[in-house]
């Protein structure tokens, strides 16, 4: 059985929009944004990675382009800015957390840009695809092992952001058979069951209705009041998944007040059952209440395209950013995601990745084609010289020769 412990569930001190460590409300608005876009199947996304990408590009954006990226950002693009580079210069000690902007070719309007990035932004030349790679690792505790696009010649610019979590619980979970869930759509046999220091209610939700609230506490570290804690919620079958998704963002941030148990009938709920029974209390009034929670463990990795949804922004800050390079860029947007809920604890981590490239070649088309075959018949010259664009080799002619002799090619 959880106990609960106090008259709120899940409440947290959150500054909102003038919090110095970011805006948890405007991230949870562009949470709904994002999980709007992804629809119902299962999936696992990080709305900050997102939002994060497209604040650090916000400052590049001017007209049109700047209300798009305000509008989903949901503050200033200067305001938003500040917020990523607190972020990033002051993470949570539970939650690894990386920004990089990559660059070839770069402009004096780019260079810019780049230079007012906070000073913990990472910085540096277009990484080949296993060092890109590679940086997804080490920022995702190894959860994320591949960049989410392909880096290639053609790129000028990439603008990433990583975060990952790797928690045990304060309390671990124990286990039950699923039939403890009752009329399930979950294909297994065993199934979490919420243990004391776990937090249970049932909460009154101002778009989602009646809802039922879970939430487990990472392990915090040592001198950081809080830790991590993730909230579940489930809704009545009829309510939208963009709505109970907004639910537990509220239940997540602000705190929402819980039912009293004896204000709710007796019976059977949309995803409970509530009964009665003589039983000794230490309570003056008479009356305890208790909870008891299953809940199945659960993973899942996704793949999103974030320029298939316009109002996810990074259209604008695609056209934005393409404008300080002079030229006609392509874009390419993504994010991959991943996450592990079990008995012990919780992971998750993501990498979302923008790239600006040059255009590729045209296709063929019909012509006309010549062709010269040149046939070294006679004796040649042969220079083999030197290629280190940064170095002093560069352009040096390290061996050459006079060929008026052969050997069997073999």
């Amino acid at each position: 059985m959880v106990w609960p412990g106090l008259d709120h569930f899940g409440e947290v001190d959150v500054k909102g929009e003038t919090g110095a460590m970011g805006s948890p409300n405007a991230v949870a608005a562009y949470a709904s944004r994002l999980h709007a876009a992804l629809g119902s199947s299962h999936h696992v996304a990080s709305p900050l990675g997102a939002w994060l990408v497209l604040a650090l590009a916000a400052p590049a954006a001017t007209g049109a382009e700047r209300s798009a990226l305000e509008e989903a950002l949901g503050s200033p693009a200067e305001e938003a800015a500040a917020r990523a580079s607190a972020l990033l210069a002051n993470p949570h000690p539970l939650v690894a957390a990386a920004a990089a902007v990559w660059a070839r070719d770069r402009t004096p309007a780019s260079d810019a840009w780049i230079d007012a990035l906070g000073p913990a932004v990472e910085r540096g030349p277009i990484p080949s695809p296993s060092e890109a790679d590679a940086w997804a690792r080490d920022h995702t505790h190894g959860l994320i092992d591949r960049f989410p696009l392909t880096l290639d010649p053609r790129t000028v610019l990439v603008l990433a952001s990583a975060l990952g979590t790797d928690v045990s619980w304060t309390v671990p979970f124990g286990t039950a058979p699923a039939a403890a869930l009752g009329d399930t759509a979950w294909t297994v046999s065993t199934v979490l069951r919420a243990p004391d220091g776990h937090d249970v209610r049932i909460v009154a939700d101002a778009e989602a209705g009646d809802v039922a609230v879970h939430t487990a506490q990472a392990e915090p570290v040592e001198g950081w009041s809080d830790g991590l804690r993730v909230v579940s919620v489930i809704g009545a079958p009829d309510v939208a998944p963009a709505a109970v998704l907004a639910a537990a963002h509220r239940a997540a941030l602000s705190g929402v007040r819980a039912y009293s148990l004896f204000d709710l009938p007796l019976g059977d709920g949309h995803s409970w059952t509530l009964t009665e029974e003589q039983a000794p209390v230490r309570s003056e009034s008479g009356r305890a209440e208790a909870y008891d929670a299953v809940l199945p463990a659960w993973t899942a990795s996704s793949d999103h395209d974030l320029l298939a949804d316009a109002g996810l922004g990074f259209d604008a800050a695609g056209t934005a950013v393409a404008r300080l390079f002079g030229s006609a860029l392509d874009v390419a947007a993504r994010q991959v995601a991943r996450a592990e809920y079990t008995r012990v604890g919780f992971r998750a981590a993501a990498v979302t990745a923008m790239a600006w490239m040059t255009s590729a070649p045209p296709p063929p088309r019909p012509g006309v084609l010549r062709t010269a075959t040149v046939r070294f018949g006679r004796p040649y010259a042969v220079v083999a010289v030197a290629r280190q664009p940064e170095g002093p080799w560069h352009g040096l002619p390290v061996f050459s020769a006079w060929v008026a002799d052969a050997t069997e090619a073999s």
